[in-house]
């Protein structure tokens, strides 16, 4: 059998980079791509002394035409399959809304949330083309509910998970899963000078490796969450438990929460 392929943005560092080697050493053909070709190049590397096949190269997520050119390009080289879409690439940027520039929480929405379009509207024909196929889109602890300090970055997450719910209803008539990851802070370069009130409420539990066995366990799912049809994968004790007591709890009591881990007054 031909070996399974997965498209990853991000894919230089932090979590992109662990989930390109995990599925590497899964067998897959790792299609890795990010701004950051030096960080490509040495991950390329590691992904061939795993002994699977490497497939880089410069990718602006905000950029649909080479978004769909890379997609091209990956799929070529897979006899036009795609087993994984991941839309990892992401920023994260913290702060009093009315203290940012304008300028910068634009730049978030167009990564955080054009990009996962672009991604997934580039991806559609050759995960269609693919048997038991998946979208997988980081989501975040955040689109739980808004978060102060994070209020655009929570916002864009808010979309991600709509988009990921509406298309895998719209898409299962293809054979496609569509689903999102849920981390709540996880140590990488993005939460290096993070430092909010849920910051120091909660800490930062999380690892990268802690998210990309999370991805490889919704792009392969057991036999529980194949008959629940699961759509969203919780990462860690701490966002289970988030997401759990919103689930059950009145509106006001989830925004007391949120405003008490927050330290807002």
């Amino acid at each position: 059998m031909a070996p399974k392929s997965v498209f990853i943005t991000g894919a230089a560092a932090g979590i992109g980079r662990k989930t390109a080697l995990s599925f590497a050493r899964k067998g897959y053909i790792v299609g890795a791509y990010d701004i950051d070709e030096a960080g490509l190049k040495t991950l390329s590397d590691e992904i061939e002394d795993l002994g699977a096949t490497p497939v880089i190269g410069h990718l602006d997520v905000t950029d649909a035409e080479e978004f769909a050119e890379r997609l091209a390009e990956f799929t070529s080289k897979t006899g036009g399959k795609l087993d994984v879409m991941l839309n990892n690439a992401g920023i994260l940027i913290a702060g009093r809304f009315e203290q940012l520039k304008v300028s910068t929480l634009h730049k978030e929405i167009d990564i955080n949330t054009k990009g996962v379009v672009n991604g997934l509207h580039a991806a559609f024909p050759y995960l269609k083309a693919t048997k038991r196929s998946v979208a997988i889109n980081l989501a975040s602890a955040s689109a739980i509910y808004g978060q102060a300090e994070l209020a655009n970055y929570s916002a864009t997450k808010h979309f991600v998970r709509a988009i990921t719910e509406a298309l895998d209803i719209e898409w299962s008539s293809y054979g496609i899963r569509v689903v999102a990851i849920w981390p709540l802070y996880v140590q990488t370069a993005m939460t290096a000078n993070i430092k909010t009130g849920t910051t120091d409420s909660l800490g930062i539990k999380l690892g990268p490796q802690d998210v990309a066995d999370r991805i490889v366990a919704a792009a392969e799912p057991n036999l529980f969450s194949k008959l629940i049809h699961q759509v969203h994968y919780n990462v860690g004790t701490q966002t289970r438990l988030m997401a759990a007591g919103s689930r059950f709890s009145p509106v006001y009591l989830t925004r007391l929460v949120n405003k008490r881990l927050a330290g807002s007054h």
